[in-house]
């Protein structure tokens, strides 16, 4: 492949074997089902005590979660998918500037998930960007779409408000004070990945992203609502799911996994291609300060099994997370206790 990333125009008739997973590692994609259940939950509602109960039983059973009337303005979300598919439009040359295999880069635009140490490849590119505090990284920014700094900027801003809300029930529902885990997680750092998986010849061999799951606290999803992608393994199962109108999917890290004692689940889940449509998400992923200092809370560990995890910072998780292949273990097995 002469050029280094995948949204260059060029349309490919067959995948490069650079791509091609083996036999035992595919995604059978004819074996997947649609979730049909997945949680769907009104944030608009007066009735805090059903959302916490709500977000509990999602977070023990899923992992993962929909939110709807959440709070961020629709317009802005609207603008940056806009921004976002402009970026992603943009010629070649332009997006190469901004190209880096340096994942300790604060702004970068890269494919795949860690090109020097993987044997295959994945199918995406994604623009990479810090995102907090805001004054320190947007200038780093593209300046190109135009409106790039601006809308995503907002956006950020709105995205980030959600999650503290959203991490205020979860502390509700494992029966803390409602500002247990921001209080733990320190001043979150906050990140963005602008997903771009263009039409792939041959969806059967490859992924967007393999199964894995996420090394930050929470993390809080726009879904291209055309075109479905992200899959959630379920009891063994990886199920489909549908992207819902005006909805954020929200996503329990390895963090928060810790944090609970393991009540709650980081969720496996992974992104596939197809042959016939880019498909474009945003992942916003809400970090513990490196600082941080995560270890199970107290009143969860008072039954006989006590303390899973022993404790660590952030910032030793983090080193430990991106020094593997993303589809190992999971990375949480090697801060258990023994």
């Amino acid at each position: 492949m002469d050029t280094k990333v995948l949204s260059s125009g060029i349309q490919y008739s067959n995948l490069p074997e650079s791509y091609i997973r083996p036999e035992s590692e595919r995604p059978r994609l004819s074996e997947v089902s649609v979730c049909e259940d997945v949680p769907i939950i009104d944030l608009g509602t007066q009735d805090r005590t059903q959302i916490v109960h709500q977000i509990g039983e999602a977070c023990r059973s899923y992992g993962f979660f929909q939110v709807i009337n959440h709070g961020v303005a629709l317009e802005a979300v609207k603008e940056m998918a806009e921004v976002a598919h402009g970026f992603f439009k943009l010629p070649v040359e332009e997006k190469l500037k901004l190209y880096s295999e340096d994942p300790s880069k604060t702004m970068r635009l890269s494919t795949s998930f860690n090109v020097n140490k993987e044997k295959v490849h994945n199918w995406r590119d994604y623009l990479r960007l810090h995102c907090y505090p805001l004054d320190k990284y947007v200038p780093e920014w593209p300046s190109n779409p135009p409106s790039f700094k601006e809308t995503v900027a907002k956006y950020c801003k709105e995205v980030r408000e959600l999650g503290f809300r959203i991490q205020e029930y979860i502390s509700e529902s494992l029966g803390l004070e409602k500002d247990y885990i921001k209080n733990v997680l320190g001043e979150q750092g906050q990140h963005m990945a602008v997903n771009y998986y263009p039409p792939c010849p041959e969806p059967e061999l490859t992924y967007g992203l393999p199964g894995h799951t996420d090394p930050n606290a929470l993390t809080i999803l726009l879904q291209d609502l055309q075109v479905p992608g992200l899959q959630v393994l379920k009891e063994g199962k990886w199920l489909a799911v549908s992207p819902q109108p005006d909805a954020f999917v929200i996503n329990i890290g390895d963090q928060l996994q810790a944090l609970s004692n393991g009540l709650y689940k980081s969720v496996w889940h992974r992104a596939v291609v197809n042959t016939d449509k880019p498909r474009l998400s945003v992942a916003s992923f809400l970090c513990p300060n490196d600082e941080a200092l995560i270890s199970p809370a107290k009143p969860l560990t008072e039954d006989e099994s006590g303390a899973i995890y022993r404790g660590f910072t952030y910032a030793e998780y983090y080193k430990k997370f991106w020094s593997r292949n993303l589809d190992q273990e999971h990375c949480l097995e090697l801060f258990k206790n023994k």
